[in-house]
């Protein structure tokens, strides 16, 4: 099989470039493309939750489970910090819905379910050698092949934590959630000795939510450990009284200065995860993804080569490096950290911030917001700190 386009994996990056490659604008040709992904099983990404904050209307509004205009901390002495988020709104959209919504573009879409075992370089493009569930070998040739993969193993790093949680879509048996306002991070939960922790709090109706427990540490929680901090924080800091479980969502996210490599060979390159579209420092990727692809697009539209753009500038990644290394020592308390921005930054300009979307100016205005000895030790530190695997 040969096509302009082969792209590895069948998640938000790599439905997002199909969906955008598949409408040319006026005067461009629509290239071939090929999706190539895993079959069912332990190698297919399971149903996730993206959430993401935009201007106004969005392209994918019509297949979100919520939006919202308002999010809240809680610090972690119990004070609530609101934020009303103006002309934003911070948007919920499942895996499952993106991929029903995009369907329909994508129905003429040439498909292989099989593994990608290795990209090699050739004239002209590259090839993907592939493996289905039966065991046959097949090969798919393009021009260009867009990797979606996460990189195995992570590229060394100075500073790694891990984003790791467990979710429950949950009925309570008392309206407690309020169903206009996102509990964006929930200091309320008891801190580890190492990192931090935080609630979580999606709602959907006075008596439904998604709610999960998030830690930034260096390992994993057990499952049994999860359930434990998930039935504290719904029974008791919610107080949901009696609550049905109706689904789990779980998830590991590596937080790291590690350099992601966008380009893996002459027609071969790296988007989404693989290309460093998550933010170290936050976990969110969605949008990030979605400049990424979106840039990526018009590349192939105009006929150029098409070398995704970083994810974030590099002052950003720097300030998240920092940030990671002071909470990581302990030094920087990372519930006041994050409480006290979102008590004193405007919260337009502070999810500009997050996105990586804030001029220099700006950034210094919020860097006087931190902890500035802590955070200026960490950054003396990271010159001398190895990068490790």
């Amino acid at each position: 099989m040969r096509r302009d386009v082969a792209i590895i994996g069948a998640g938000a990056a790599g439905l997002s470039l199909a969906w955008r490659l598949l409408c040319p604008p006026r005067g461009a040709a629509a290239p071939s493309v090929v999706l190539v992904d895993a079959p069912p099983g332990p190698l297919r990404p399971l149903p996730r939750t993206w959430c993401y904050w935009e201007r106004g209307p969005g392209e994918y509004d019509a297949w979100l489970t919520a939006s919202w205009r308002r999010v809240r901390l809680h610090g972690a002495d119990g004070r609530p910090v609101p934020c009303d988020l103006g002309a934003l709104r911070y948007k919920m959209l499942t895996s499952e819905s993106f991929a029903r919504g995009v369907g329909p573009r994508l129905a003429g879409l040439d498909r292989v379910e099989a593994v990608a075992e290795g990209i090699a370089d050739g004239p002209g493009g590259a090839t993907v050698s592939c493996r289905t569930a039966d065991g046959r070998e097949r090969r798919v040739h393009a021009r260009w092949v867009f990797d979606t993969r996460p990189p195995s193993p992570l590229p060394p790093g100075r500073v790694r934590l891990l984003q790791h949680f467990k979710g429950w879509f949950l009925r309570s048996g008392r309206p407690v959630f309020a169903p206009g306002t996102v509990d964006l991070m929930d200091f309320r939960t008891p801190q580890p000795p190492q990192g931090l922790s935080f609630g979580y709090v999606l709602p959907l109706s006075r008596h439904e939510a998604l709610v999960e427990y998030t830690e930034f540490s260096r390992e994993p929680l057990s499952d049994e450990a999860y359930d434990r901090a998930l039935r504290h924080y719904a029974g008791s800091l919610l107080g949901t009284g009696g609550f049905e479980v109706r689904g789990v969502e779980r998830g590991r996210i590596p937080m790291t200065d590690g350099r992601y490599e966008r380009r893996a060979g002459r027609s071969t390159f790296r988007i989404g995860a693989a290309g460093g579209a998550v933010r170290p420092s936050t976990g969110y990727a969605f949008a990030a993804i979605q400049r990424q692809t979106r840039a990526v697009a018009a590349l192939l539209h105009a006929g150029r080569e098409p070398l995704p753009p970083p994810a974030y500038p590099g002052r950003s990644l720097l300030m998240d490096a920092v940030l990671l290394r002071g909470i990581d020592t302990g030094r920087v308390s990372g519930p006041e950290f994050f409480t006290r921005l979102f008590e004193e930054v405007p919260p337009e300009r502070l999810l500009r911030f997050l996105d990586g979307e804030t001029r220099p100016s700006e950034e210094f205005r919020i860097g006087l917001r931190t902890p500035v000895l802590p955070m200026l030790r960490a950054t003396a530190e990271l010159p001398f700190l190895a990068r490790r695997a």
